[in-house]
């Protein structure tokens, strides 16, 4: 049963991956979906958790696959920093013309 818990950590990682993928082309289309997939397994995750438990050699595993999952996001901050900005003004900018 915990091998299902390290199948979510697993697709976590994997979504994510794919989200820093698309950061890194700028579809942030892309980057919005993927993030909705990571949420729906988070969710997941968390339901099967509180009936599950890992074992200690899977703590150890989990351990290494949140540190890929921490880096990802890491990395997808940073390539989404000046995307943000960019929406960040344009939203200033359209509250100034409606003033």
């Amino acid at each position: 049963m915990s091998q299902i818990l390290i199948d979510y950590y697993k697709a976590i990682e994997d979504s994510s991956a794919r989200m820093l993928d698309a950061a890194k082309s700028e579809d942030w289309e892309q980057v919005v979906r993927f993030e909705g997939a990571c949420a729906v397994l988070i969710e997941q995750l968390r339901a099967r958790a509180s009936t599950d438990q890992l074992q200690p050699e899977q703590r150890a595993e989990k351990t290494r696959i949140m540190q890929r999952i921490l880096n990802n996001d890491a990395q997808i901050r940073y390539l989404a920093e000046p995307w943000l900005m960019h929406c960040e003004q344009n939203l200033e900018g359209q509250r100034q013309y409606l003033h």
